[in-house]
């Protein structure tokens, strides 16, 4: 993740957004008093709102950890996918 100050951030505005775009980093912007920002790339964001939303479905997560237990416990079947 990098840091940088609202005055970096304008001087060199493209070097900071090809660092987000091509290395998949974060920068957060210190805006002064205490306020910030993070530039992330589309990818990232698309991908924290989808994992925010299967979070807040409880019979997603329940799915989830009941899955997880039974991996734990060998209780699955291995399936070949071009057979289905």
């Amino acid at each position: 993740m990098i840091t940088a100050t609202y005055t970096d951030l304008r001087s060199n505005l493209k070097g900071f957004l090809d660092r987000v775009v091509k290395d998949s980093d974060n920068v957060i912007v210190n805006r002064g008093n205490g306020s910030a920002v993070v530039i992330m790339s589309l990818e990232e964001y698309e991908s924290l709102m989808e994992t925010a939303y299967i979070m807040s479905q409880p019979d997603i997560v329940e799915a989830i950890r009941q899955g997880d237990e039974d991996v734990k416990k060998e209780n699955y079947e291995i399936v070949d996918v071009d057979e289905l």
